[in-house]
């Protein structure tokens, strides 16, 4: 295989693999789960992160209200990340 080939596939299945992971979450894969808003990282959220994001992984400040990150349902309310309480709608900023 020559060497333009196969950095080319090498660029596809990075780009492939990026592209999965900022697709928001599906029905099936939120079966069982609850959004929690307030609790995800920067950059670790599943989706939906407020004013200027758009998706997965784009949340820009740490325990943002309006960023959610799927956890079990019924969960969500009992966590206590650092201080910050999960909440089951976004706040409003």
């Amino acid at each position: 295989m020559n060497r333009s080939i196969l950095t080319l596939s090498l660029a596809a299945s990075l780009a492939g693999a990026l592209a999965a992971q900022a697709a928001p979450m599906t029905e099936d894969q939120m079966m069982g789960m609850e959004k929690c808003y307030g609790i995800a990282l920067k950059g670790q959220n599943d989706c939906a992160a407020g004013a200027g994001t758009t998706c997965a992984g784009t949340s820009t400040k740490d325990y943002d209200a309006a960023a959610w990150k799927a956890v079990p349902a019924g969960t969500c309310t009992t966590m206590n990340v650092e201080g910050h309480m999960g909440m089951l709608e976004p706040m409003k900023s």
